[in-house]
């Protein structure tokens, strides 16, 4: 379903998996994570326990990698029954800091995007994770120069949209943003007040899923980024 670009000013752009890969160094990690711990468990039984845990310290840690690798510390150690040998949590660390320090693969075509809108629309970014890492990869990124503005939230609902662009003097009206996770840059901006464009990537974190959502005149989907090109 197409919507309406009209008095469109600033737009907002994800990071990950919008801008660079992402998700898919998550997911590496958990089937490398499973294999440390097999003695103990089955591969889905170990999934569903990972899973659960870092829900559970989600309000305690926040969204990102050290958070990620906390949990799968305390996963390992209630798995193993707190038998988990400290090479295996070296192990895990040492996993972390792999993901850490990947390097940053943009996605297709989000160069000739920025190029394209930089001198159209003011350009932020908001992402949500961990501060120093989320700064680091922007910076590896080669991307800093087409954005007036960096902001790394806490979550992704709709008060941290509304606060930030309050905050920025940013009408909803005039804003639109672009993302791959309909749960946090999609659904909640539509229900400020603003637009968005839905670009999904090919991987989805289970806590970012969501069913039975009907479009709506306050977003679209897209295949790739280039799309929106022909919009705006």
């Amino acid at each position: 379903m197409e919507i309406n670009f009209d008095g469109i000013q600033v737009i907002g752009f994800d990071a990950d998996d919008t801008l660079w890969v992402n998700e898919t160094y998550f997911r590496d990690t958990e089937d490398k994570f499973a294999d440390l711990l097999e003695k103990y468990e089955t591969k889905n039984k170990i999934d569903q326990e990972l899973f659960r845990t870092e829900i559970k310290n989600l309000d305690l840690y926040g969204y990102g990698i050290k958070g990620f690798v906390l949990s799968m510390i305390e996963c390992a150690l209630e798995l193993s029954n707190n038998q988990v040998s400290a090479k295996t949590v070296s192990a895990l660390l040492d996993l972390g800091k792999d993901m850490i320090t990947q390097p940053v693969e943009l996605l297709d075509g989000v160069e000739e995007v920025l190029e394209q809108l930089k001198n159209k629309y003011r350009l932020i970014v908001l992402t949500k994770g961990d501060l120093l890492d989320q700064e680091r990869k922007l910076e590896r990124s080669g991307l800093s120069e087409y954005f007036h503005h960096v902001e790394v939230l806490s979550d992704k609902k709709e008060k941290n949209y509304s606060d930030l662009l309050e905050h920025l003097e940013i009408d909803p009206s005039e804003f639109l943003m672009i993302g791959n996770s309909l749960k946090s840059d999609v659904l909640p901006l539509v229900n400020i007040g603003a637009r968005a464009l839905h670009i999904p990537f090919h991987t989805t974190w289970q806590h970012e899923e969501v069913t039975d959502v009907v479009e709506n005149n306050g977003y679209m989907t897209m295949s790739t980024l280039t799309d929106v090109l022909k919009y705006v």
